[in-house]
């Protein structure tokens, strides 16, 4: 299937490498720290301490939102990261956040993560990341041989009501380098306050190293691509593929649990962030095959997923910040409409197939639709954004569905497949939505949309 030729390559690896080896592979991405005959600690029996270089990438800032960021960046050795950040571009008023939670920092020869809380909306903020090379012998055995800071300082600005009402949107990049640079070149020169990256940046993934990869240390010359404009993810069904993909929020990370209501503790990926007068919602529509096909042998639980999501995004909705901005764009990575009589709505039990369907997995997204979308009509929402088919596509608004829906295009370089940057800015007192193709460079469509009702 033409949707799927661009894995091929990672399939055929992973076959030949046996599923032996790469559960091993995956096996060592995902141990935990252990002592060594030498009295270190590693994976595998290797030694961590290390002599190179310890940060290995620039950082990356994930789960933009009002009062908080994250920031990640891969390390060569186990490390102690930190972020040093501040409100004065010489970070004369700096404070110190390390990795981890509460009661322990995160130790990690693989990916520091930190989240910084307590910021205020619609300010900037400027920033440095530093680590601490970290020796680990045992408990009673550990002890900082160095620290390493990078040399620049980036800045970023939070969200809020106040801020620049400016997104792009970029979706199923997976893994193709060549579409991957464009598409990157072409966001940082419109310079958006953030970037949804709106589903499949993967393939399948069985280790950390090719998560890093992804994200933190991609193979474009834009090294530094998140480093000052924010992200945010909906996943995509190749996000969940791969032992390492089970555990992405080890290269992604959540929110921290203060950022999170109890009952939505699963719920890491869905966002609802007010930036100026936009709303910007975001939801998983998980896998693109059923719970009961035979192929992920029961291991897959969306269904319960999916509707776990309607709670969450009822309260979102009625936040009095989200309520009260002029537009709602919702980004999730299946369709929620086609009208093809030929598209598989992915809830064909028990195994995805029906001889009425050109295909044998969800080309759109019924369940989700009949879950979400009556909340987001009420809502008045104006643009849901999706992706999955590699092609772009718009469906206007049709009786009973008062919604736009854009199918953003493909990882490829071709006329077909063509990768899309779609970028929603408000200026002459509309949201203005453009669709640039980044394989011609010039501008693929164009709607505009007024103020919601409310």
């Amino acid at each position: 299937m033409k949707r799927r030729d661009f894995i091929k390559d990672s399939a055929i690896l992973v076959a030949a490498a046996g599923a032996g080896n790469a559960l091993k592979a995956a096996e060592r991405s995902f141990a935990p720290l252990r002592m060594t005959e030498d009295g270190m600690t590693g994976h595998d029996g290797n030694a961590t301490d290390g002599d190179g270089k310890l940060i290995t990438s620039a950082p990356m800032l994930q789960n933009y939102a009002e009062d908080s960021i994250g920031v990640a960046f891969a390390v060569g050795a186990l490390a102690n990261g930190y972020v040093l950040i501040g409100e004065k571009p010489d970070l004369s008023d700096a404070r110190k956040i390390k990795c981890g939670g509460y009661r322990l920092t995160e130790i990690s020869d693989k990916v520091s993560q930190i989240r910084v809380t307590g910021l205020k909306p619609s300010t900037k903020y400027f920033y440095k990341i530093g680590a601490d090379r970290i020796h680990y012998g045992g408990g009673y055995d550990m002890k900082i041989l160095g620290t390493e800071e990078d040399l620049r300082t980036y800045s970023f600005t939070t969200a809020g009501k106040a801020s620049e009402g400016h997104f792009c949107v970029i979706n199923d990049t997976h893994v193709h380098w060549p579409g991957i640079e464009k598409t990157i070149s072409k966001v940082n020169s419109l310079a958006p306050s953030c970037v949804i990256w709106n589903g499949d940046a993967s393939n399948t993934q069985e280790t950390i190293e090719s998560q890093i990869e992804i994200f933190l240390d991609p193979k474009i010359s834009a090294k530094d691509y998140a480093s000052q404009i924010p992200y945010l993810l909906s996943p995509g069904n190749h996000d969940s593929r791969g032992m390492a993909n089970r555990h992405l929020e080890r290269v992604w990370m959540y929110r921290q649990p203060e950022e999170r209501a109890p009952r939505d503790w699963d719920l890491g990926r869905n966002f609802a962030v007010r930036m100026g007068d936009i709303a910007l919602i975001g939801l998983d529509t998980a896998e693109d095959k059923m719970d009961t096909n035979p192929i992920f042998a029961g291991l897959f639980n969306s269904a319960a997923y999916r509707r776990a999501q309607v709670d969450w995004l009822r309260d979102a909705l009625k936040r009095k910040d989200i309520a009260k901005a002029p537009y709602l764009v919702a980004f999730c990575h299946i369709p929620l409409f086609d009208s093809r009589p030929e598209s598989n709505p992915g809830d064909v039990a028990p195994d995805d197939k029906d001889p009425k369907y050109t295909h044998d997995f969800a080309i759109w997204q019924r369940t989700c639709a009949e879950l979400w979308t009556p909340l987001l009509e009420k809502a008045h929402c104006q643009l849901i954004i999706t992706a999955h088919e590699h092609t772009y596509r718009r469906d206007d608004p049709t009786p009973g569905r008062s919604w736009t829906q854009l199918v953003g295009g493909g990882p490829k370089l071709d006329e077909k497949h063509f990768p899309t940057v779609i970028e929603g800015k408000v200026e002459g007192g509309k949201l203005n939505v453009t669709v640039h193709n980044v394989l011609t460079g010039q501008v693929e469509d164009q709607v505009s949309f007024a103020p919601r009702k409310r």
